[in-house]
């Protein structure tokens, strides 16, 4: 199992293989389809985005209220094909990856190969596990829609996949050969 600081270094992303995982630690984003529309839309308009994106990471997810005792409720992945048709337009502007869960399309899969980023997997149903990571989050913008408003997550060993690598290796099809009778 590999260790990572957040943010990704170019070198970090370039040095992961599809298929591995991967502990992370530092802060990364949030948001999920309305945040992402919002977003794109200002991209159209060649408006300026509300938060910097360049060298983030953005973890698909809109989480639970919280118990006492802990930053965040229950955080677990949403379904990532809901943000693939913005997410090649934000990784060319400098987004470094994204988390979520299941596979991605082949326009999502270019834009990582083109700009050296990673797509790393959590595992769904996993989301009480996966909030014991999250030590603090800050809401940065979009309050107004909810759990689906952009927040920043300061996280300390949180478990995730290699999905796809910087070189379009992917564990979704990949692993399954390993699986496959001929």
């Amino acid at each position: 199992m590999k260790r990572l600081t957040l943010p990704l270094s170019d070198s970090d992303i370039k040095d992961l293989k599809a298929g591995e995982t991967v502990l992370l630690s530092g802060t990364m984003l949030t948001g999920r389809d309305a945040a992402h529309k919002r977003l794109y839309e200002l991209v159209e308009k060649e408006e300026k985005l509300p938060i910097d994106i360049k060298g983030e990471l953005i973890y698909y997810v809109g989480p639970a209220p919280a118990k006492p005792g802990f930053a965040v409720g229950p955080a677990g992945p949403t379904s990532s094909y809901r943000m693939d048709k913005y997410a090649p337009t934000l990784l060319d502007l400098g987004l470094k990856g994204m988390i979520g869960k299941g596979a991605r399309n082949q326009d999502v899969i270019d834009a990582i190969v083109r700009n050296g980023c990673v797509y790393f997997a959590c595992v769904g149903g996993a989301a009480a596990l996966i909030a014991k990571s999250i030590k603090k989050e800050e809401i940065l913008c979009y309050e107004d829609l909810g759990t689906e408003a952009i927040r920043r997550y300061t996280v300390e060993d949180f478990p995730c996949i290699v999905a796809i690598d910087s070189y379009g290796n992917n564990a979704y099809t990949e692993g399954q050969k390993d699986y496959c009778r001929e």
